[in-house]
């Protein structure tokens, strides 16, 4: 630990992965308590395995056909809302079965992510940073897109806060009241896919689902209201992400590995600890 706040001064590259950790940290705690409260971390699931179509499609047409300007981040987004649109308008519809409708999504994306880097000459070598993550890569463009997604995160919830409050723990009692239902529903499909997009830089598509629930169920363990939720999440998961960068930097560990397992560390010592009050009071 003491190496990684040494480097830290002297390393450009340490000061983007700390600055990336805190705006991802904002996007997680914010829909990750949206999605577990909602109970639909598999539908994240779904767009997060869709960017790796993006990601592979955006690379392809980079390095074959030189649009240099086609970065794989802004193929990801691309790839991300399509998935989140295609989801929200089955959810809405419910002429389908939503599950089978998510398998395809889910299978479809990475199919097409793996063929597109199959025909993209030394791309496959590229593949583990976003299959896991790379937080030590990140670069200052990277945390302007980061900053900017953030910023559509946060207005997105405020705006719609009242609405999506009611829809997330009765959304029947919602649509008596006239609550618009189907726009909540879109906003917030739409917000995961931004996040999934997001937390792709930090932690991978493969552990995105991850740091989505794990600071936002740890957080549900304590907090009273949806708000607080939020906010114990957004702060759990600045912790989780930070020390799980400190710790990986020394031993040069994969650092989106380590955070998911700070952060499940965590979790599970305030799970513990909820049992063991819960306990000592039945005993008193």
């Amino acid at each position: 630990m003491i190496v990684f706040f040494q480097d830290l001064v002297r390393y450009p590259f340490l000061q983007y992965a700390l600055v990336a950790a805190v705006l991802s940290s904002v996007a997680a705690g914010i829909t990750g308590s949206l999605t577990v409260v909602r109970r639909s971390t598999y539908i994240a699931g779904a767009i997060s395995h869709c960017v790796l179509g993006g990601l592979g499609a955006a690379r392809y047409f980079q390095v074959v056909h030189g649009l240099d300007w086609l970065q794989p981040m802004a193929g990801a987004l691309a790839a991300a809302l399509l998935a989140a649109i295609i989801i929200a308008w089955v959810t809405v519809s419910a002429r389908e079965r939503i599950d089978s409708v998510l398998s395809i999504v889910w299978a479809l994306g990475m199919a097409v992510g793996i063929s597109f880097i199959m025909k993209t000459p030394g791309y496959s070598q590229d593949l583990m940073s976003y299959l896991f993550g790379s937080i030590l890569m990140v670069s200052p463009s990277d945390l302007i897109l980061m900053a900017i997604l953030d910023v559509f995160i946060v207005v997105a919830v405020l705006l719609f806060y009242h609405p999506i409050l009611s829809s997330c723990f009765n959304e029947e009692a919602a649509r008596v009241r006239g609550t618009p239902v189907v726009l909540v529903i879109y906003v917030l499909t739409i917000v995961t896919a931004v996040t999934v997009v997001l937390l792709t830089q930090i932690v991978g598509i493969v552990l995105v689902i991850a740091l989505l629930s794990i600071p936002a169920a740890t957080a549900s363990r304590f907090s009273t209201s949806l708000l607080s939720m939020m906010v114990w999440a957004t702060l759990l998961a600045l912790l989780f992400m930070t020390l799980g960068l400190t710790v990986s930097y020394g031993p040069r560990l994969p650092a989106g590995a380590t955070i998911i397992q700070v952060a499940a560390l965590g979790y599970g010592l305030v799970l513990v600890a909820g049992l063991l009050r819960r306990k000592r009071s039945n005993h008193e």
